[in-house]
């Protein structure tokens, strides 16, 4: 999704677009003093409005587990047993509500959800976690897994600009109020496989 909301905001500006790869949103983060990128979106936490300036936010998920196939594991209290190995992809808000949730299961970040994907696929961990909407994606792909039912964080996804880029604070905030409206962002919603989920922004 950022991808097209990146490519029509560069178009308003009249000005190229370069999308800088990091691997996760914690890296995202920790680039945030570095000048490498001008406008993000990713999840919003308290430890993030230290690094960088949120704008509106534009999407909200319901973060909850998906068990390997074969798991036992039915709920949140049979999953928090010590002994189980949950998975989150590093230093993301995801991670932190996993870690916050969860009292006794063990819980490691990654990388990569495509590292986490592997290691669900292969057994060597019983849990990932991540929004409720890509783990249904991924439990179509691994036969024999499956979602909880719970919630145990709602992740609110929102613009971004590096600490102090006040002027750009408030291009980017009025671009992403008017994409709400004018359907820019129902597109992106759109071409990303969402388009039977409905724009949340609170």
């Amino acid at each position: 999704m950022p991808v097209d909301l990146g490519k029509e905001m560069a178009a308003q500006l009249g000005v190229g677009v370069e999308y800088v790869v990091h691997q996760n949103s914690g890296q995202i983060t920790d680039a945030a003093s570095k000048g490498t990128w001008d406008v993000t979106w990713l999840p919003k936490d308290p430890e993030r409005e230290s690094k960088m300036m949120f704008g509106p936010i534009y999407e909200v998920a319901d973060a909850t587990y998906i068990v390997k196939a074969g798991s036992n594991v039915t709920n949140f209290a049979s999953l928090d047993q010590p002994g189980i190995k949950v998975a989150a992809v590093n230093a993301t808000t995801t991670m932190r509500g996993a870690v916050a949730h969860l009292k006794n299961a063990e819980v490691t970040g990654y990388q990569t959800y495509d590292e986490i994907f592997g290691l669900l696929r292969s057994g060597e961990i019983d849990a990932f976690a991540l929004s409720r909407d890509q783990l249904n994606k991924m439990a179509q792909k691994i036969p024999g897994t499956k979602v909880l039912d719970e919630t145990f964080k709602k992740t609110v996804t929102a613009v971004a600009v590096p600490l102090g880029h006040n002027r750009a604070l408030t291009f980017v905030t009025k671009f992403m109020n008017e994409a709400t409206i004018n359907g820019t962002l129902r597109k992106a919603y759109d071409n990303n496989g969402l388009k039977d989920s409905p724009i949340r922004t609170e």
